[in-house]
């Protein structure tokens, strides 16, 4: 795959410094570690290894990736290991994909309480699900969910809603059968978004209450559990923004979807268009228009640009992929078991893993193969962070995740 004519990183090396000394004081530490892995990833600050063609010695350098959560540029690979993870985790029947959105009022205080009000959406969202699915009047079954937090919109706006992947059914609440829901229909939309609502209005005052939540500007009034309640108030009678999609044709169109959600950043370096003295320019998808003028391109300056997309940086050691209910990892590989018998569909056998056998006999090689003949590349040295390596390249020098 061709490298994009631009991209984040290009915009950070020539923009960052001075966007850095023109916001200090108001930049994270966070914030500032994700520019700096973004700025060095793929290039000789991060080491890397030389690799050469076993069929007709093609030679190249290849610089290791940050590996950064929230670079545009790693997330391919860690999408890759991570849906390898979760294919054994699939089960034959129809998948629903559920969206929960934050109101804009809280949304707003989101922004400076990341960790907490983020947490409070996946774990609402979750109960929701559960308890929704759980009653008899409705499907009468325990289920499982996959959740993965995004926090921008397509202009990289601050838009935090929460992407669920649910089984079509679960196991039946005395555990001796799988309960399917009906054909195209998961549970109804209304009855999610007000118990939604309640659970994560609840969870806030609470969190207001033991002093978890904090607020500056504006918001600063808020500290005050009366004027937090009144804030709150309003959003008790308006209806919020629970969406159900189609279910998908089945565990490899899951499978697929996944691969596009799980590890997305802000914005991919294929959106990007140019940086001029105008700012930069990249293509959006305005969800209010139909059709072919959904697509369109916005410019932002570029001081801008790098605020929208810092402002979706996750706090230290937050999980923004989660597992609740069937799938809550301590008791996974059971249920799915156990889902799998009532359906009576084989268990997956277990093999022996052999590959860290295998590993040591055969050497390192490259994911992507020799660009001239296709052969497998052979790494044949290994440079430390900004060293230079003693082998010279034949080919072009390129970025990739070796390790």
């Amino acid at each position: 795959m061709s490298r994009p004519v631009l991209e984040v990183a290009d915009l950070f090396r020539g923009h960052g410094p001075a966007w850095r000394r023109a916001n200090a004081g108001h930049v994270s530490l966070g914030q500032l570690k994700v520019m700096s892995a973004i700025e060095n990833c793929r290039t000789a600050a991060l080491g890397g290894h030389v690799a050469r063609c076993e069929d007709c010695a093609h030679t190249v350098i290849a610089y290791n990736s940050c590996r950064n959560r929230h670079c545009p540029k790693c997330q391919g690979a860690a999408a890759r290991k991570w849906l390898a993870e979760r294919e054994a985790d699939l089960l034959p029947v129809p998948y629903f994909h559920v969206v929960f959105t934050l109101p804009a009022p809280i949304a707003d205080i989101a922004y400076q309480n990341k960790a907490v009000i983020y947490d409070l959406l996946f774990k609402a969202a979750a109960e929701t699900v559960l308890t929704i699915a759980a009653d008899p009047k409705h499907l009468g079954a325990r289920v499982g969910m996959t959740c993965v937090l995004h926090t921008w919109g397509s202009a990289m706006t601050h838009h935090p809603h929460l992407h669920m992947i649910v089984p079509g059914g679960g196991i039946s609440l005395d555990g001796e059968r799988w309960v399917s829901c009906r054909p195209g229909f998961f549970l109804p939309v209304r009855v999610l978004s007000r118990l939604f609502r309640r659970l994560l209005l609840t969870m806030l005052l609470a969190a207001h209450k033991v002093g978890r939540l904090q607020f500056f500007g504006n918001h600063g009034a808020l500290a005050d559990a009366r004027a937090f309640a009144a804030y709150l108030a309003p959003l008790r009678r308006t209806e919020w923004v629970v969406y159900s999609k189609r279910p998908f044709g089945g565990p490899a169109a899951v499978l697929a979807y996944l691969s596009r959600y799980t590890h997305r950043v802000a914005i991919a370096n294929s959106r990007l268009i140019a940086c001029d003295r105008k700012g930069v320019s990249f293509k959006w998808k305005d969800y209010r228009a139909k059709g072919r003028h959904r697509q369109k391109i916005m410019t932002l300056a570029t001081d801008e640009f790098i605020r929208r997309f810092l402002i979706h940086v996750l706090p230290r050691g937050f999980h923004r992929i989660r597992h609740y209910g069937l799938l809550a990892k301590a008791a996974c590989a059971d249920n799915i078991a156990q889902a799998r018998k009532s359906l009576a569909v084989p268990s997956r056998s277990e093999q022996p893993d052999t590959s860290e056998a295998a590993a040591l006999d055969e050497p390192r090689v490259l994911p992507r193969p020799c660009p001239c003949c296709g052969g497998r590349m052979i790494i044949i040295e290994t440079f430390a962070r900004g060293s230079t390596p003693r082998q010279r390249p034949t080919g072009p020098t390129i970025g990739i995740d070796t390790s």
